[in-house]
């Protein structure tokens, strides 16, 4: 069960903020400012703004905390105060499972210039700490004295998905009452946006900004880097109905499979998106009919859009052409390792308020995309059941169900 939310994104500090902007379709891209990205294929980016560390965290804190964990820190303290829970209470019940695509990778940076610059011995004693991609989750466990279970999970842009997943599946098999799960990114610097776009991964569509994220539409040549954080707090029905929590919804399906196809590429098929989709309904127990919304992996890249699509196709038939499918990421862009959570957290909003946020950008339709991506305004609706879709580089597919919750 679901108890909690906690998001920072291009768009908000916390869910309330990016929530409106999202129904409202705000776009949170812009030129790139976090480095001089001039000389750069692609210099746009969703980054977070105005963010200053020490508005939430000690500053000692904050210095010792690559801003891949900031930004964990500030969506979990939110998560945790929906949930109204004590992490000190849960202790060695509670697990922490957090995932990320790249780590800190800023600070390697920064520290790789020091190296360069001044010689080893003033590499800081914190690069390691800082730096490695299970030190989110392990800090964020001293952080709230959570003694249970600590993973980092790293399966590229299906880390956050996966990691509530996992977390969800840890909490069944009785390990932990209650986990705080999700996912987290801060990559959008120099070497991480080179090595996207000589991948051919990134737009390049400059010279606005805006309405570069295009998921869908025929126009779409790359997605944007965002970057922020997703933490959801799940607990046993039990452990949540017993201390009296409000239950926003039940984490009902989670299916998780591998392309075994192509580093980079999706499989040509859709066929591990399919799969994935397919595993999550049958642990939901629930058809594919019964699903209201998909919030879509929707990158804005041609051949994802396009594959996604394809396996939407094949896991509801005729009904896909009814279903509402939306892309966040063209407003937020694509969070990597965050992105499967802070949407696992938009779908639990989107149970509770009944608007499907919109795709924006989408101005020409694309022949091989040719289902209902609710675009370019928010739609009122009644969602029962909504899924989330995460697609990531070496071939990982996850999707997540999220239910309203009904008590039995």
């Amino acid at each position: 069960m679901v108890t909690g939310t906690g998001m920072i994104t291009p768009l908000g500090h916390n869910a309330c903020s990016t929530w409106d902007a999202l129904v409202a379709g705000t776009p949170g891209i812009d030129r790139i400012t976090l480095f001089d990205p001039t000389g750069f294929e692609s210099r746009v980016a969703a980054e977070v703004k105005d963010f200053d560390p020490t508005t939430y965290m000690e500053r000692k804190e904050a210095r010792r905390a690559d801003r891949v964990t900031q930004f964990a820190f500030v969506a979990a303290d939110e998560a945790l105060r929906q949930a109204a829970l004590d992490p000190a209470e849960a202790g060695d019940r509670m697990a922490v499972v957090v995932g990320t695509a790249i780590g800190g990778v800023g600070t390697l940076m920064n520290e790789y210039d020091a190296l360069l610059a001044r010689g080893p011995g003033h590499v800081s004693p914190f690069l390691m700490p800082m730096m490695l991609a299970d030190m989110t989750s392990g800090q964020l466990s001293i952080r709230l004295g959570a003694r249970g279970v600590n993973y980092a999970l790293i399966s590229a842009c299906a880390s956050g998905a996966d990691s509530i997943g996992e977390a969800a599946n840890i909490i069944r098999r009785g390990d932990a009452d209650v986990a705080l799960a999700g996912g987290t990114e801060a990559s959008i610097t120099p070497i991480c946006v080179a090595g996207f776009a000589a991948a051919r991964a990134l737009t390049v569509r400059n010279d606005d900004p805006p309405r570069a994220s295009r998921p869908f539409d025929l126009g779409r040549d790359g997605f944007i880097m965002g970057e922020g954080a997703g933490i959801l707090v799940i607990e046993a029905e039990d452990h949540a109905r017993a201390r009296g929590a409000t239950i926003l919804a039940e984490l009902a399906g989670y299916g998780a499979t591998s392309d075994a196809f192509h580093i980079t590429r999706p499989d040509e098929h859709g066929e591990g998106a399919t799969r994935a989709m397919h595993s999550a309904l049958r642990m939901a127990g629930i058809e594919p009919d019964d699903i209201d919304y998909v919030n879509a992996h929707g990158t804005s890249t041609p051949l994802n859009d396009r594959l996604e699509t394809l396996a939407l196709k094949r896991v509801f038939g005729e009904y896909a052409h009814e279903l509402p499918i939306s892309s966040t990421k063209s407003m937020i862009g694509h969070s990597l390792g965050a992105a499967g959570a802070i949407e696992a957290a938009i779908c639990v909003q989107v149970l509770q308020e009944g608007i499907i946020p919109p795709t924006i950008n989408y101005e020409t339709a694309d022949p091989d995309c040719d289902l209902d991506y609710v675009p370019n305004t928010a739609r009122s609706a009644t969602v029962d059941i909504a899924m989330t879709n995460s697609l990531g580089f070496g071939g990982h597919n996850a999707s997540l169900v999220l239910r309203r919750y009904r008590p039995s």
